[in-house]
């Protein structure tokens, strides 16, 4: 292999000579052999973005020539058009608060304008990573807004597949409505409840969780361009910092304010927070669902038995015909993962010292992987589980038949004293309340069959 000889502050290294990375991504590639894992294609897609907004604004500023900053945007246009992305090479989690993937960034566009403008890889005077693709910019606003839009663009997912999932939902509680089942407290019998309204209690927090996303969208939408190393504007001309959200706008396609305390906004990450807290919310409904599921699909013979579950794969190596939910089980395990995230962005986000953070690395990392897992989890509850639910009708018209429960709806007409020790008598002799009731005379036959009509109940 044929090398080039770059340097940087830290000395002289070969870089293969056909990279359009340089020494400091190769340092960083070193440096940080962590998780494995490169940057998320959408977080590098968006620094780019970034860079491609930065060079039109430092143009029209007049801190880059034309020449110059038509060659950057043209090189960021190749990257996102999906060519040499091969070439982003640093470790998702990395030390020094993103400068790794923000060399990167800059090295990788430097290099491609390098060949645009006719010279060769790694000659810094005709493009230079720091001077001109960095130019009026620092990890410490180029990052975290990078990483601001990647969310953005992730949630937006997510919430197709949220709308999706909730209108699957409802299409249960739509098919269901005139089904009874026995509703329960604390695993014990309570009242009937219909399954269009148990899966239409199910859908609800789902809605929220949609205005709960879109107003995270928002939130995330104040950048702290302009604001460089602190959030002071050092080295950032006036005309760049007022135009450079707005050209990042256009660049994006999405609509960004710049935050009005441009030092907070460098050095406070509650933002990131927020975001994972409601992605958690909405893990944690999924997974309470998927609990319910788990629990009235048990059986087939010795469960509840009120409900079936598509049946996915096998259930066992040894037992022969087991079929496990494994659905709703792995939709748990996202939730686990996520409230697990969620520890980690917290902590990282309380982890900032004075005016910068240097834990953003982390916090994507985690963040793109909750959402993403949330997205997916989504897809696969609603088509492989959801969609394909059957109720065993005669299974639950008869629970609630045998229920003591439906004693409470007596209550009006009788009194609760007096419903408690029916309701005693029925479990202590194992017999149906219904029968108990016709024995004693206790109401009108005609008036208690319309009392314990279950339809009217619920």
């Amino acid at each position: 292999m044929e090398y080039r000889i770059e340097r940087d502050s830290i000395g002289e290294k070969q870089v293969p000579i056909d990279a359009y990375y340089g020494v400091q991504s190769l340092r960083a590639k070193e440096n940080f052999k962590i998780s494995g894992k490169k940057v998320h294609p959408e977080f590098i897609l968006s620094i780019v973005e970034v860079k491609k907004a930065a060079a039109i604004a430092n143009c029209n500023s007049g801190a880059l020539s034309k020449e110059r900053a038509d060659a950057i945007s043209k090189a960021c246009d190749d990257l996102l058009g999906g060519k040499y992305l091969e070439n982003f090479i640093v470790d998702a989690i990395q030390g020094g608060a993103g400068t790794s993937l923000n060399m990167n960034a800059n090295e990788v566009i430097a290099n491609i304008a390098i060949e645009y403008l006719g010279g060769t890889k790694g000659d810094y005077k005709i493009v230079h990573p720091n001077d001109h693709v960095n130019c009026a910019q620092s990890t410490n606003d180029a990052y975290p807004s990078a990483g601001k839009i990647a969310v953005i663009k992730l949630l937006k997912k997510a919430i197709v597949a949220l709308e999706d999932f909730y209108n699957s939902l409802m299409n249960k509680a739509s098919e269901f409505d005139s089904v009874i089942k026995m509703g329960r407290t604390e695993m014990q019998d309570a009242v009937p409840i219909s399954f269009g309204q148990a899966f239409r209690a199910y859908a609800s927090p789902f809605k929220r969780d949609i205005e709960r996303f879109n107003r995270a969208i928002k939130e995330l939408s104040t950048l702290n361009m302009g604001g460089t190393a602190i959030g002071t504007g050092i080295t950032a001309d006036k005309d760049y910092i007022k135009n450079v959200v707005p050209t990042l706008s256009k660049v994006c396609g999405i609509e960004f304010t710049q935050a009005e305390d441009l030092v907070d906004a460098t050095q406070n990450l509650d933002c990131f927070v927020y975001v994972s807290g409601i992605i958690k919310s909405c893990a944690t409904t999924m997974s309470k669902i998927a609990n319910d599921l788990r629990l009235m699909s048990s059986g087939p013979r010795t469960g509840f038995a009120e409900i079936n579950l598509p049946a996915k794969q096998n259930g066992s190596s040894i037992m022969p015909g087991k079929i496990n939910p494994v659905i709703p089980e792995v939709i748990s395990q996202i939730a686990f993962n996520i409230f697990g995230n969620d520890v980690t962005i917290t902590m990282a986000s309380e982890a900032g010292q004075l005016e910068l953070n240097a834990f953003e690395p982390i916090i994507f990392y985690n963040l793109f992987e909750s959402i993403e897992t949330l997205t997916n989890g989504l897809k696969v509850f609603k088509t492989d589980c959801i969609d394909g639910i059957t109720v065993n009708q005669d299974v639950c018209v008869d629970e609630v038949e045998k229920s003591i429960g439906i004693v409470t709806a007596l209550c009006p007409y009788i009194g609760y004293t007096r419903a408690a020790d029916l309701a005693k008598r029925a479990l202590k002799e194992k017999r149906n309340i219904r029968d108990i009731l016709i024995e004693e005379n206790v109401i009108d036959s005609s008036k208690l069959n319309e009392i314990l009509d279950p339809h009217t109940m619920i």
